[in-house]
């Protein structure tokens, strides 16, 4: 069901829980869609993050398609959309896909846990 290898996205799980585990690290609110610049002013303060930078080149590595897996993944996980509706997810996540991935998904201080919860879901774990 994913074009996406799931061991990227438990790497991006494993990121993710690293960079919202520090202290300093606050997000305002919860944004509406990829496409509000909110995630960029709040992650401005943290571009120098080593964490940050192997999340975001992770993400921009991935072909925009797997992008938008993962961030339909995350809408999967926290109950946006169901599992019957990954198609649905998928083409809103095509709809809605700018450069800014990236800092939309890390700007989810749970992303790790919709993102764990959407690979659950679609039959997939991140267990060696």
């Amino acid at each position: 069901m994913l074009n996406l290898n799931p061991d990227t996205v438990c790497l991006l799980i494993s990121k993710a829980r690293v960079f919202h585990s520090k202290e300093d690290v606050v997000f305002p609110e919860i944004p509406d869609s990829p496409s509000e610049d909110w995630a960029l002013q709040a992650l401005a303060n943290h571009s120098g993050d080593s964490v940050f930078q192997e999340f975001k080149s992770t993400i921009d590595d991935l072909e925009p398609d797997q992008q938008q897996e993962v961030v339909a993944l995350m809408w999967l996980g926290r109950d946006e959309f169901g599992v019957d509706e990954w198609e649905a997810a998928l083409e809103e996540a095509r709809n809605s896909w700018t450069e800014s991935t990236a800092e939309y998904l890390i700007g989810h201080p749970q992303l790790s846990d919709y993102l764990l919860e959407g690979l659950d879901l679609l039959g997939y774990s991140c267990d060696s």
